[in-house]
């Protein structure tokens, strides 16, 4: 494919826009006004990945055990194909109409999806009706989240472009404060309830604390303002036509460097259910590595970002993206060759702490790929593309790939992979896109 037209926009450059000077007060309330939505579409995808052994049994119950898993984890991933619908529907949507028009019609979407979810009967209540239930909640959830991505990162980045990558990556913090928050109630849940009380009930308090998250965030996203670079530019007639013509190349990079992450970040989803069944652990341990994960991007990734800003984003990934590569496997030979809560931990620390630096840049080195007036088209369907393929079919692919081949190593094998694929998709960047 030949190289875009396009002009590129790279590294800490402002694009179009010149520097803006943002008060720590205005920087705070952008931030929290992204990050609650961003953070409510990963909480809910969270639980449902983590509770996923009681789904399975609720709502897709067969006699096989791992058949049933199978189901729900192809539920899971079955939504996902929703997303790129969302991203070219709301995300036209954004650079048409505005940021804010998209991100708090994302936000109330995706309300409604986790309430259907948590108020859904099961199906010894009402039959088949439950899984139609849950599969059309799902669906729902993904086409919201499809938007989300492109619109708040556009939102922050354009406030503050000469902080892109500080200001950007608090996408993936408020990310890692869902799997602290998830994992906190998997963790607590499981030790205080017994499994019918959880099977009957307890299920269901994350998902009901989910709906919670929705007003707050809506009304905080009511109250923004707009970006001046959105507001300044001749806003594209047809965001989606202008993309595909002029810009494609620039969405196949975007999805080859998410491939490392997105699976990294799906297999972490999975860890609760791998140390359960393939370890042999208690269901706790693994919602605890992952709730250990969850801090380590809390904290590591605006720092990581921050630290982009002055010494460049592809520099940072390579050097992650090699370590990944060489160390993911023989830390899971590791985990499997002693399993215990501490050997799960230094893994999945080592894992978390890749995936945080590999990661971190990501949102502000798409955006720079894109210009304003398709600039979150761009984003959200590269984003929702990669999320989809190798994100969403993550946990059934590994699943799958494990029963399979009996192989429990599996999970690293798959890592290996997309390394390999980001890598490559990276040094052509860097080489052909200018990327920095």
């Amino acid at each position: 494919m030949s190289i875009d037209s396009v002009p590129a926009h790279h590294g800490s450059e402002p694009w179009s826009a010149p520097a803006q000077n943002t008060s720590g007060k205005s920087v705070s309330r952008l931030i929290l006004a992204t990050s609650i939505g961003n953070a409510l579409e990963f909480y809910d995808l969270l639980a449902y990945g983590y509770f996923a052994s009681t789904l399975s049994k609720l709502f897709f119950p067969v006699h096989n055990a791992t058949i049933s898993l199978l189901l729900t984890l192809g539920t899971f991933a079955l939504s996902y194909l929703a997303r790129p619908v969302g991203a070219l529907v709301l995300g036209s949507y954004s650079d048409r109409k505005g940021r804010k028009a998209s991100l708090t019609l994302s936000i109330a979407l995706m309300t409604i999806g986790t309430g259907m979810v948590a108020l859904m009967p099961t199906y010894a209540a009402i039959g088949i009706l439950a899984p139609i239930g849950i599969f059309a909640s799902r669906l729902l959830q993904g086409f919201s989240a499809g938007g989300e991505f492109g619109s708040s990162t556009a939102f922050l980045i354009e406030h503050a472009p000469q902080r892109s990558g500080f200001m950007s990556s608090w996408q993936f913090s408020s990310q890692g404060a869902s799997t602290v928050l998830v994992s906190l109630f998997g963790a607590v849940l499981m030790s205080v309830l017994t499994r019918p009380q959880l099977e009957g009930w307890g299920w269901r308090i994350p998902f009901l604390f989910g709906i919670l998250i929705g007003p707050v965030g809506l009304y905080i996203r009511r109250r923004i303002d707009e970006t001046p670079e959105f507001e300044r530019i001749e806003k594209a007639a047809s965001p989606v036509r202008e993309l595909l013509a002029t810009q494609k190349s620039r969405v196949l990079a975007s999805i080859g460097v998410l491939v490392l992450t997105t699976s990294a970040q799906y297999v972490l989803l999975y860890m609760p259910t791998y140390a359960a069944r393939q370890l042999g652990l208690a269901p706790t341990s693994g919602f605890i590595a992952t709730l250990v994960a969850g801090l380590i991007a809390i904290v590591l990734t605006p720092v990581v970002g921050h630290w982009s800003d002055k010494v460049g984003r592809t520099r940072i990934m390579l050097v992650a993206g090699v370590l990944f590569f060489l160390s993911v496997y023989p830390a899971f030979m590791f985990v499997n060759a002693h399993p215990s809560l501490l050997t799960l931990l230094a893994a999945v620390i080592w894992v978390a702490v890749l995936k945080v630096t590999y990661f971190a840049s990501i949102p502000a080195l798409m955006a720079g790929f894109f210009p304003t007036r398709t600039r979150t088209t761009g984003m959200a369907l590269a984003y929702n593309i990669g999320t989809t393929v190798f994100g969403g079919f993550t946990p059934l692919a590994v699943a799958a790939l494990i029963a399979a081949t009996g192989n429990n190593l599996a999970p690293g094998l798959w890592l290996m992979f997309a390394a390999v694929v980001s890598l490559v998709t990276l040094i052509w960047a860097r080489a052909r896109l200018a990327a920095r």
